[in-house]
């Protein structure tokens, strides 16, 4: 029984120091060989929650084992137990709030009525030039053109009246602040 509950721990601790110190640079090198392991399922099975509850029960059984004077199957039991519940709190304390503060800097060309810009490329009267926009912390480029036809110089200040989301175009109006 110890045997099994050293295994447990000492394959959880493998595990996590092979993943800390070499787990970018083992993914690179396999090109993804290794991606069978991230389950697709319900959330709560993360490679990460599932083997710190198998180095728990590791622990946890040693300890019991050791220091209680429990039998072996209630051991096992209470070591099981406390696996699942510390797989618990770590999905719930640790990986479910670092992926909810992921965030992303994709946007859709549709969130892009009624923002400001600045025109780059002059826009010339039924033809297309360029606009800049600030998303997020970044700036993106599109083609725009006047709303009504119009022509709109350099350095103007723009506001996107409508989105032609086919063509991939903006149509803007300039603004007077």
């Amino acid at each position: 029984m110890e045997a099994l509950f050293w295994s447990c721990l000492a394959g959880g601790v493998l595990f996590a120091l092979v993943s800390v110190i070499l787990g970018d640079w083992l993914s690179l090198a396999l090109d993804g060989a290794l991606d069978f392991l991230s389950m697709d399922g319900h959330k709560v099975f993360q490679p990460t929650a599932i083997v710190s509850g198998i180095t728990v029960f590791g622990g946890a059984g040693l300890l019991l084992h050791r220091y209680t004077g429990t039998s072996p199957t209630s051991t096992v039991i209470l070591a099981i137990l406390i696996a699942i519940v510390a797989a618990v709190g770590m999905y719930f304390l640790y990986i479910r709030p670092m992926e909810r503060s992921e965030s992303s800097v994709g946007y859709s060309i549709r969130d892009l009525n009624g923002r400001l810009a600045e025109v780059l490329v002059p826009v010339p009267a039924g033809g297309y030039g360029e606009i800049t926009l600030r998303i997020g912390g970044g700036v993106t480029h599109h083609i725009a053109s006047g709303y009504e036809g119009e022509s709109i110089p350099a350095g103007a200040k723009v506001v996107v009246i409508e989105v032609n989301a086919q063509e991939g175009t903006l149509l803007v109006s300039k603004v007077d602040f």
